[in-house]
């Protein structure tokens, strides 16, 4: 059985505390990481939607990191959102500046009715660098 060991960014939020779980787990050569949100220091969203997206990919990229990763490691990603017609456009617009150039990541997206206060969630796969 292969080892798994949790993975937490340097300046980890309240979140994962409060609901007992782990930004991400290595396993091998895989880092599987939690479903990263525009939260603050505190765990409570931004309110600004662009600003949460961001700030979920800034999130993702600090667990990414803490695990030996960055975002060309990513092999497989999902997102999920709470108004997906009216959000699209806001988030492909952040998609392009985090992702400029192919080979882009797969990408999944998931409309939701609920993220806890939140309304854009990221969770991927990522390879760890050998």
């Amino acid at each position: 059985m292969t080892p798994r060991t949790a993975v937490f960014p340097a300046n980890r939020h309240d979140l994962y505390a409060t609901h007992a779980y782990s930004a991400a787990i290595r396993s091998g050569d895989l880092l599987f990481v939690s479903g990263q949100v525009g939260s603050r220091s505190d765990g409570s969203p931004e309110p600004d939607f662009e600003a949460q997206v961001r700030l979920a990919f800034d999130n993702l990229k600090a667990t990414l990191k803490a695990g030996g990763c960055g975002l060309d490691d990513i092999v497989d990603l999902t997102s999920f959102h709470t108004n997906p017609e009216h959000q699209f456009a806001t988030i492909m617009k952040v998609k392009s500046e985090v992702f400029p150039a192919p080979p882009y990541p797969n990408w999944t997206a998931i409309g939701v009715n609920w993220l806890a206060g939140f309304d854009f969630e990221i969770k991927v796969i990522a390879r760890i660098p050998a």
